[in-house]
C-alpha cells in the first residue's frame, strides 16, 4: 500500500475556522471557535484520509525572505484579532495530544514548508494530500500532489489537480504562479500588473506560456493600452511572481520520516476535551473514558530481608520511602528496588542494617532512579549511609516539564502522564490524626506500585526534557545541585540559642513600650491585635479617614496604615509594633522551635521543585524571608554563627543580577553602558529620565529611579509604580514612558516576551527553564495582565536562579579541587553564605568571587560584594 502524507497549513486553517463558526468561550473564559473548527477538520482528515504520515506546518513570524523583495508583502493584512491570537498555542497542544507531528522555520512561511516536504514525498513515492485555505498551494499539484482548498465552510472542500486546474483555469499548476505574477494578490500584497485581472492573465498565459515569455514578446500582444501597462510594470510582474513562488528548497530540519503517525491515545485528548468544554468532541471519541475506568494491575513483588547481588545491581529504580516531612528525623520506613531480576521491596531494617546495600548505596557506579533524590540522600545521611550513583530524579524532572504544577507525590505525577499504577499516599496512610503506616504486605505492594511507577515515567520525562532542550539543565544543573542541596541540609546551621533567647526578651521590652505609648496616643487602653478595637480607636475616636470597610467593620490592614501615616503619630507605631511582633512569633520563637535538640543548628530544607521561576525557598525555618528593612530584623542574624571555634561566615552576594539580566536579555545600550563602565546604574537611570548631570542627582531622584529599575523587572504598572512613590498615577505613567523612550531595548524585550508567551504558551530563561503561562490568552483582562507581568519578569527571575544555582556547583567543585574544609551552608536570594577557618579566609576572598562572577557569561559583567564574621550579621 502507497504510504500517505497529508501537509496541513496550519495558519490557514485556524484563520478559517475561526472567521467560519461564532465566538465560542469555555468556563475559564478562553476562545475557542478555531481550536474547535480546527480539531473538527483534523479529525476529518484523520478518518478519511488515514494517513500514515502528517504534518501541520505554521509561520513562524510576520517577517520572511520575501520581505527582502518586497516590503509591503502581506502589508495589506488586518491584525490578527486577539481572540484568535489567544487560540494558536491550544492549537498547537491539540496537535501534541493527536501525536500530530508540526513544524514552523523562522523566516520562512508554512507554504515554503508543504511545498518542500511535498516534493520530498512525492519523490520518496508518498501520495501527498495538502490542506489548506490558500490557493497558492496549487500550484504544488501533480499527478502524486493534491491539493484541498477549504470553501466558505471549515469541511467543505475544492481538491486541485492537474485536471481539475486545467479544467478550472485552462492552465497548468506550475502556471498559477504566472497569474499571481499578472493579475496580483490583494490577499498577500502581490501588486501584480495594476489593470491586469484575472481573465486577462489567462488568456495572456494561454498564448505565451510564462510571464517571463510574455514580456520578451511584449510586441505580440494585441491592444495598444495593455502593452503600455506591461511594458511600464515589467519589473513588477517579475517580483510578483516571484513573490508568488514557493519555495520548495527551504533549509528545513524536518524530513518526511519525521512525520510518521502512529495514532493517538484517547485518554491524552479527554482532558484537554474537556478542559475546552468540548462535550460534542468527546461524544465523538467513542469511548468509556471516565477517570475511574481504568483500574490498577495486580503486581507481583518479593519481600526481601537478605540482601545479595539479585537486588543490589549496577542499574535499577531505588524508592526510599520517608514519611515524616521533616526528614532530619529520618524516619525511613521502607525500600523498594526494580531491576532486571525482579521487583522487591526491602524492609527499612534490613536494608539499614545491612553491610551489602550500604556498600552498595555508596557507589557511585551503581546507578540509581529515584523520586525527591536530595531527600533520600539527606534522609539516609542521617542514618550514617551515603547515597551515590543517583542518575535521574523524577521529580526534578516532573518539575522542570512543569514548574507551575504542584505534584504531592508519585502518583499525582504518573497520573499526570497517563500511568495507573499507584495509588496516592494518603489513600494508604490516611491524613491528619488517621495518618498510619498500614501492616507490612499493604505497605511492601505500595512501595513497589511507586518505583514501578518510577521506571515506567523515565524515559517518557527523559524524552520531553530532550524534546523541550532541557536535558543539560537537568543533568548539568539541577541534578548536581540536589547533592548539594542535601548535603546543605544535613550540615545545617549553627544557631547561638542564648543570642536569640535575649533578642526575644530585648524585642518583648520594645513591644510593651510601642504599646504603653500606643495606648497614651490613643488617650486609652485597647487590643491593639483587635481590628475592631484598633478600628474603633481610629477611625471613631481619632476621626482618620476611612479608607475601606470590610464586611466586619473597618479594614486596618498594612495597606490602609501605610496611607494614614501621615494623618496621626499613632499609625506609624501601630505598623512598628506590627513589626515587631511578628519578628518575635515567626523569628524568634519559631526558629528556637526548630533547632534541633542533637546539633544546636537549623536544618532549613530546601525547595528545589516549587518555585514557577525556578528560584529555590526554604521551610523549618524559612531563611529567604528575615526581614532586613528593620534594623531588629537584621539582629536576627546575630544568632546564625559558626560551628567551629575559630571560624567564620562568609556571605557573598550578587549586586543587582537581576538588572545585569535584564541587560543581557534587552541588549539595551544604555543599560549595557552603566554595567561595563560599574556605573551606579539608578544614578545612571536618574540622569537620563531627568536629563541631568550626576551631580544634579538628587537622594529622591535616585530613589524613583531604582523604584523604576526594580519595578521595570516586575513588569510594574503606572499603579503600582504611583503606589510606591506615593505620586499621582498619571506622574508615573510617565516616569515609564520616558524609562522607555531611554531604555528603548528593554521595551522591546518587554514587548517580545509577552509575544512569546502569546505564540508559545511558554517562556524560558537563559538555561532554557520554561514556564508555562496559559493565563497569557485570557479574556478576563486581570488575569490577562498578571500574566503579562508574569511573562515579563520569569526570564529575568528565572535566569538570575540559574546563575546562582550554576554558582553553588561551581563553588563546591572549586572548594573539593582547592581541598578546604570551607563549608556552603545556606542560599538566601543572591547570596551564598559560607562557614570557614580563618586562614582560608585569604583564599575565598579569591576564589568566591571568581567563580560566582564567571558562573555564566552575560552581556555584562557579573558583580559580588563578600564579607565576613562572627556571625551572619557582622558578614554584611
Amino acid at each position: 500500500m502507497t504510504e500517505k502524507l497529508v501537509l496541513i497549513d496550519g495558519n490557514s486553517i485556524a484563520y478559517r475556522a475561526f472567521f467560519a463558526l461564532p465566538l465560542l468561550n469555555n468556563d475559564k473564559g478562553v476562545h475557542t471557535n478555531a481550536i474547535y473548527g480546527f480539531t473538527m477538520i483534523l479529525m476529518k482528515i484523520l478518518e478519511e484520509e488515514k494517513p500514515s504520515h502528517i504534518l501541520v506546518a505554521f509561520d513562524a513570524g510576520k517577517t520572511t525572505f520575501r520581505h527582502k523583495t518586497f516590503k509591503e508583502y502581506k502589508g495589506g493584512r488586518q491584525k490578527t484579532p486577539p481572540e484568535l491570537s489567544e487560540q494558536f498555542p491550544f492549537i498547537r497542544e491539540l496537535l501534541d495530544k493527536y501525536q500530530v507531528s508540526r513544524y514552523e522555520l523562522e523566516n520562512y512561511e508554512a507554504d515554503d514548508i508543504i511545498g518542500t516536504l511535498s516534493k520530498q514525498a512525492e519523490q520518496d513515492g508518498f501520495e501527498v494530500k495538502i490542506i489548506s485555505g490558500d490557493k497558492d498551494l496549487t500550484q504544488l499539484a501533480t499527478n502524486k500532489i493534491t491539493v484541498d482548498i477549504t470553501r466558505k465552510g471549515i469541511t467543505d472542500v475544492d481538491t486541485y489537480t492537474p485536471e481539475f486546474i486545467e479544467e478550472k483555469y485552462g492552465l497548468t499548476p506550475g502556471q498559477i504562479i504566472d497569474m499571481k505574477g499578472l493579475m496580483g494578490d490583494t490577499s498577500d500584497n502581490i501588486p501584480g500588473v495594476p489593470g491586469v485581472g484575472e481573465k486577462t492573465a489567462i488568456k495572456l498565459l494561454k498564448e505565451f506560456e510564462t510571464v517571463e515569455n510574455l514580456l520578451e514578446s511584449i510586441e505580440n500582444v494585441s491592444g495598444k493600452k495593455l502593452k503600455e501597462k506591461l511594458e511600464e510594470n515589467r519589473e513588477l510582474a517579475l517580483m510578483s511572481k516571484e513573490l508568488a513562488t514557493i519555495n520548495c528548497e527551504a533549509p528545513i530540519e524536518v524530513a518526511v520520516n519525521d512525520t510518521l503517525y502512529n495514532g493517538y491515545e484517547t485518554a491524552e485528548i479527554v482532558p484537554f476535551f474537556k478542559e475546552l468544554g468540548f462535550n460534542s468532541l468527546l461524544d465523538k471519541l467513542g469511548e468509556d473514558v471516565s477517570e475511574d475506568a481504568a483500574e490498577v494491575e495486580d503486581i507481583t513483588y518479593e519481600t526481601v530481608t537478605e540482601i545479595d547481588e539479585r537486588v543490589l545491581t549496577k542499574e535499577c529504580v531505588l524508592l526510599v520511602e520517608v514519611i515524616n516531612e521533616s526528614y532530619h528525623n529520618a524516619d525511613i520506613i521502607g525500600f523498594s528496588i526494580i531491576n532486571e531480576n525482579g521487583q522487591f521491596y526491602v524492609p527499612a531494617e534490613a536494608a539499614l542494617e545491612s553491610d551489602n546495600f550500604k556498600i552498595w548505596a555508596e557507589n557511585e557506579e551503581n546507578k540509581k532512579i529515584v523520586y525527591d533524590g536530595k531527600k533520600s540522600i539527606a534522609s539516609l545521611s542521617w542514618k550514617g549511609m551515603k547515597l551515590a550513583g543517583v542518575s535521574f530524579d523524577v521529580l526534578i524532572a516532573a518539575y522542570l516539564l512543569n514548574p507551575s504544577e504542584t505534584y504531592d507525590d508519585i502518583a499525582s505525577i504518573a497520573k499526570a502522564n497517563r500511568i495507573q499504577v499507584v495509588q496516592t499516599d494518603e489513600a494508604i496512610y490516611g491524613k491528619g490524626a488517621k495518618r498510619a503506616i498500614p501492616d507490612e504486605s499493604q505497605l511492601g505492594e505500595h512501595l513497589v506500585r511507586k518505583a514501578l511507577a518510577l521506571s515506567m515515567l523515565k524515559e517518557k520525562l527523559e524524552n520531553e526534557l530532550a524534546e523541550n532542550e532541557q536535558s543539560q539543565l537537568f543533568y548539568d544543573l539541577e541534578m548536581p545541585l540536589s547533592i548539594i542541596l542535601a548535603k546543605m541540609e544535613v550540615t545545617g546551621v549553627k544557631v547561638d540559642v542564648e543570642r536569640l533567647r535575649e533578642m526575644g526578651k530585648e524585642l518583648a521590652e520594645h513591644l510593651s513600650r510601642l504599646e504603653q505609648n500606643i495606648h497614651q496616643l490613643a488617650g486609652e487602653s485597647f487590643n491593639i491585635n483587635s481590628p475592631k478595637q484598633l478600628g474603633g480607636i481610629l477611625f471613631e475616636k481619632l476621626n482618620l479617614p476611612v479608607i475601606k470597610k470590610t464586611k466586619t467593620g473597618y479594614s486596618t490592614s498594612a495597606d490602609v496604615l501605610e496611607k494614614l501615616a501621615s494623618e496621626h503619630e499613632i499609625v506609624e507605631e501601630i505598623l512598628h509594633y506590627r513589626q515587631l511582633g511578628k519578628l518575635q512569633s515567626t523569628y524568634i520563637e519559631g526558629l528556637l522551635k526548630v533547632v534541633h535538640k542533637d546539633t544546636d543548628k537549623v536544618h532549613t530544607r530546601f525547595n528545589q521543585a516549587l518555585t514557577s521561576t525556578g528560584r529555590l525557598s526554604s521551610t523549618e525555618p524559612n531563611l529567604q524571608n528575615i526581614p532586613i528593612r528593620l534594623e531588629e530584623g537584621r539582629k536576627i542574624r546575630q544568632a546564625f554563627v559558626p560551628s567551629n571555634k575559630d571560624w567564620v561566615i562568609f556571605a557573598a552576594d550578587y549586586s543587582q543580577i537581576e538588572l545585569r539580566v535584564l541587560a543581557d536579555l534587552s541588549k539595551d545600550e544604555n543599560l549595557i553602558e552603566a554595567f561595563e563602565n560599574d556605573l551606579d546604574v539608578h544614578t545612571k537611570t536618574a540622569m537620563d529620565v531627568f536629563h541631568v548631570n550626576k551631580e544634579e542627582v538628587t537622594s529622591n531622584m535616585r530613589r524613583q529611579a531604582k523604584a523604576v529599575n526594580f519595578g521595570i523587572v516586575y513588569g510594574i504598572s503606572d499603579y503600582g509604580l504611583s503606589q510606591n512613590l506615593n505620586i499621582t498615577r498619571k506622574e508615573a505613567g510617565e516616569f515609564i514612558n520616558r524609562y522607555f523612550d531611554i531604555f528603548k531595548g528593554v521595551k522591546d524585550y518587554m514587548d517580545d516576551a509577552v509575544q512569546e508567551a502569546r505564540d508559545k504558551g511558554y517562556v524560558t530563561t537563559i538555561l532554557h527553564r520554561r514556564r508555562y503561562i496559559p493565563e497569557i490568552t485570557s479574556s478576563n483582562f486581570n488575569l490577562r495582565s498578571f500574566a503579562e507581568r508574569t511573562a515579563m519578569n520569569t526570564p529575568i527571575q528565572g535566569s538570575a536562579a540559574d546563575i546562582i544555582k550554576k554558582a553553588m556547583i561551581d563553588m563546591a567543585e572549586r572548594l573539593k579541587t582547592e581541598k578546604l574544609q570551607t563549608k556552603l551552608l545556606l542560599q538566601v536570594h543572591d547570596e551564598l553564605i559560607f562557614e570557614a577557618p580563618k586562614e582560608e579566609i585569604p583564599i575565598l576572598e579569591k576564589i568566591v568571587p571568581e567563580v560566582m562572577e564567571n558562573a555564566v557569561r552575560l552581556n555584562v559583567p557579573l558583580k559580588v560584594d563578600y564579607a565576613f564574621g562572627p556571625s551572619w550579621y557582622d558578614a554584611k
